[in-house]
């Protein structure tokens, strides 16, 4: 129904194999928005109020959440069940049309990120708590973009729910599934992490980043202080070689 709403564009669809009131619930109990949208962060909490609560529309009937209006357009999620399960749209309300196989655009991929750990969450970890790692920067002159350079570029070719197995450039043996993809970021399920998630994010060329860059999301279940500890020094001390961020 992509024409029913004069500026209704669909940016995302995502099928969650789980009941809708599952799904709603995760998208307004406050203790689940942290274990799926974002990461880990000292500001976490403050915005997921302000998105979620203080500066959205929500129609519990409907099953709709719609964002204010920012820089001329309004985001949001709506939800219908299907085949015993759930299809969440994230909508966007705009008169500019978006593109998503265009160039990239922070908060349509940050979008896709975040509905795709909601679908993990849902399928895999109902009612746990996550542990996450990110990192983001600017590729130094020489270095190829973060999916090319982990070495995992190749498994963008493979179809969604295809296994893999793999040494990524990090020296971490990788197994799992390819959880999702765009024409930017890959995802990979990765069985090593607690039955986690890698998301590796291109970000492309840019003034702020001539050489290109991107960034790297790990989402982590039930790995103990020391196996968590393992796998943020190991990555932070690849990444920051390659890709220091902009206070590096």
């Amino acid at each position: 129904m992509a024409g029913a709403n004069p500026g209704r564009q669909v940016l995302v669809t995502v099928p969650i194999a789980a009941p809708i009131e599952a799904v709603w619930a995760a998208l307004r109990d406050r203790e689940q928005l942290r274990n799926w949208f974002g990461w880990d962060a000292d500001t976490l909490a403050e915005e997921i109020e302000y998105i979620f609560f203080e500066h959205s529309t929500v129609d519990e009937a409907a099953r709709t959440i719609i964002g204010e209006p920012w820089e001329g357009a309004s985001d949001g999620f709506e939800l219908a069940e299907q085949d015993g399960g759930t299809l969440l749209c994230v909508v966007r309300y705009s008169d500019t049309p978006f593109d998503p196989q265009g160039d990239y655009d922070d908060v349509y991929e940050g979008w896709v990120t975040f509905v795709q750990q909601l679908r993990l969450l849902l399928e895999r970890h109902p009612g746990a708590s996550r542990r996450t790692i990110y990192l983001s920067g600017a590729a130094r002159p020489g270095v190829s973009e973060p999916a090319q350079a982990l070495r995992i570029g190749e498994l963008r070719e493979r179809p969604e729910g295809s296994e893999y197995s793999l040494t990524a450039a990090t020296g971490d043996l990788l197994n799992g599934i390819v959880w999702h993809r765009t024409r930017h970021q890959l995802g990979l399920n990765v069985l090593e992490w607690g039955d986690g998630l890698l998301v590796v994010t291109n970000r492309g060329k840019a003034p702020t980043r001539p050489d290109g860059g991107g960034s790297v999301l790990i989402t982590t279940f039930g790995l103990d202080k020391a196996a968590f500890g393992d796998i943020e020094t190991r990555w932070r001390r690849w990444w920051e070689e390659r890709y220091p961020s902009p206070s590096a």
